[in-house]
């Protein structure tokens, strides 16, 4: 019988496309999604692309009892945690609301890990926890750094709650992924980033504003420490994210009797792109010039990061093998079937 693995998140961006990578490893995904960020359609992609309807429940990971019945019900001997608020810039406004939210979620996700005696777990961590890197590319190593955002301290905390709990001796088998910026979408182009309102990533917002949805894209600043002015990024196919999940969880469950365990692994190309670099790799990929214009600093952007992701490659053979025009041709893909979908009566 097939391993159950709980998706937490799991028709979220991320969380969707590991569903994939999962099952193409012989896993058994379990979506676990409140439905707050994201979209029932991701569902009918799901289905398309596996050839089977993928075990969902609706729920909020804060919900002790829904989350517990269905830790049980399913069997579930591994979890990738995804659900969390994400946005920077909206957690730099409404601070509160996100320490509540991803805090209270993941403490109540071990709790229930531990009373049902599931021991294997992903976290979906950050390059946020690195702050402001004084080198780059920076490594597992690199100091982390008060966060700029609270989305940031967020994975700062749910780190250490992790490893506290792994120190104490509880029976947990832990990686935390610290990655970098997803892009990108499922080459079928049934299934991408499906952003509520609007798009809080760069991406997204340059495929709506080629599509028309958006009048221009802003780019937050031309004044940074960097050769063209914009901000750095290391971004990163979501399918060689998704499937670094999978390396990470065969990697655990590799440990076998071993009581406890945590580690950390930075997830990322190794390569830096700026933010107009995108832009001009973005329309060399369309084939059409995108609007866009220079605005003032966005409060919590570093002016740059990306990642030493070899510790990844060397301790869980993975590494990322798609290319930034990879990532923008799919995505470009994606916002174009969605558009079409969206407009059928």
């Amino acid at each position: 019988m097939s391993v159950s693995v709980l998706v937490t998140g799991g028709a979220g961006f991320i969380g969707s496309h590991t569903v994939i990578a999962l099952a193409a490893a012989g896993y058994r995904p379990v979506v676990y999604d409140n439905f707050s960020n994201s979209h029932q359609s991701i569902l009918d992609g799901l289905r398309e692309i596996l050839g089977t309807d993928v075990p969902c429940y609706v729920a909020d990971c804060t919900d002790k009892a829904a989350l517990f019945d269905v830790v049980e019900r399913e069997h579930i001997q591994g979890v990738v945690h995804f659900a969390a608020f994400k946005a920077v810039g909206e957690s730099v406004q409404e601070p509160l609301r996100y320490y509540r939210n991803n805090l209270d979620a993941l403490l109540t996700l071990l709790e229930v890990m531990l009373e049902v005696g599931v021991h294997d777990l992903i976290f979906s961590s950050s390059c946020t926890v690195y702050g402001t890197p004084d080198h780059l590319p920076v490594t597992e190593s690199s100091p982390v750094l008060p966060a700029l955002s609270p989305y940031g301290n967020t994975k700062q905390i749910g780190e250490e709650m992790l490893r506290d709990a792994v120190t104490a001796g509880k029976p947990l088998r832990v990686i935390s992924l610290r990655y970098f910026n997803p892009i990108g979408a499922h080459s079928s182009a049934l299934i991408g980033e499906l952003p509520i309102g609007v798009p809080n990533n760069l991406v997204p917002y340059i495929t709506q504003t080629a599509i028309g949805l958006r009048p221009e894209l802003i780019v937050f600043g031309d004044d940074y420490p960097t050769p063209d002015g914009t901000c750095i990024r290391d971004y990163i196919h979501v399918m060689d994210l998704a499937e670094a999940h999978v390396s990470a969880l065969n990697n655990l469950r590799r440990l076998g009797a071993l009581a406890t365990h945590y580690d950390v692994f930075n997830i990322g190309t190794g390569r830096g792109a700026s933010v107009l670099e995108v832009v001009r790799t973005f329309e060399e990929v369309s084939g059409q010039p995108l609007r866009y214009r220079i605005g003032p600093r966005r409060s919590g952007d570093v002016p740059a990061v990306y990642a030493d992701a070899s510790k990844a490659q060397e301790h869980l053979g993975w590494t990322a093998r798609r290319t930034l025009h990879d990532a923008l041709a799919d995505a470009w893909r994606w916002e174009q079937h969605w558009q079409k979908l969206s407009a059928q009566p």
